[in-house]
């Protein structure tokens, strides 16, 4: 049996009146890739901000590579990797500059992290731009250099935030090609949201739907399918979720306050 990397056991979320997330629960195996999907305002952001040290469950136990998330933040945050929905790399910076300064928060040796660095600017075929400043790049290579920052500690996860937000399809095959890679060469356990249901649908192997808080499908795309009557993943989803536009009403400074959390754990 696969070992359980991410796990979720009745745990909700309150800002005051307000449940973001009501009494959720749901497990990730080692090596899988996850995604989780719902409207704006459901709660997905909200989870993966627990899931990520940022805020504190209300209630119940969530788990990260064996690290109570809660209780043990700087352990788990070292066993997970992000990249956010929003850019959080520095523009002021070069592409090597980013990744250095990630490495120095994750406290890796320098010897350790140059080699590191080198290995997966090449992976994301962003060597060449080493030295070019962060201000100079397109949408697909930001996106690419911010995976690759995600990946420099070595993490058991990688938190993918609407990864492909703005890119162009050729840039999105591309980003997918490379999470595949990381999950059937290295065993990577991947968790994205995304709102291209075709994603969904074509990367991940297993599938939470989550809505008002709530989780209300899980299964692979065909199994969802099959239990709503429906023809395909974004069909499914419409029958579970509705069809009205939500507003979305999680903050959208992610980035900058995890790299704020990081630099205060390096100061304590």
């Amino acid at each position: 049996m696969a070992q359980t990397v991410i796990s979720a056991k009745s745990v909700s979320k309150h800002f005051g009146d307000i449940v973001a997330v009501d009494d959720i629960s749901f497990d990730v195996k080692k090596g899988e890739i996850f995604a989780f999907l719902g409207p704006n305002g459901a709660g997905k952001s909200t989870t993966i901000k627990m899931l990520t040290t940022m805020l504190r469950p209300t209630a119940g136990e969530l788990r990260l590579a064996g690290h109570n998330v809660a209780k043990e933040r700087d352990s788990a945050r070292k066993a997970f990797g992000i990249v956010f929905q929003d850019p959080s790399l520095d523009e002021e910076l070069s592409a090597y500059e980013n990744m250095d300064l990630h490495g120095s928060l994750y406290s890796i040796p320098k010897t350790r992290r140059h080699k590191r660095i080198r290995e997966l600017l090449e992976l994301v075929e962003l060597w060449s731009r080493q030295d070019s400043m962060v201000k100079t790049f397109s949408g697909g290579m930001r996106r690419r250099l911010e995976i690759a920052r995600g990946l420099l500690h070595e993490p058991k996860v990688l938190f993918l935030d609407e990864p492909t937000l703005g890119l162009d399809t050729q840039t999105r095959n591309l980003m997918w090609n490379y999470v595949k890679k990381l999950s059937d060469e290295k065993g990577m356990t991947i968790f994205f949201t995304t709102h291209y249901l075709d994603e969904a649908e074509e990367v991940a192997e297993q599938i939470a739907i989550i809505d008002h808080g709530k989780i209300v499908a899980r299964g692979t795309s065909k199994s969802l399918a099959k239990a709503t009557g429906a023809k395909n993943l974004e069909e499914a989803y419409l029958k579970l979720t509705g069809s009205t536009t939500r507003d979305e009403n999680d903050a959208s400074n992610d980035g900058l306050n995890f790299r704020m959390a990081m630099r205060n754990r390096n100061l304590r």
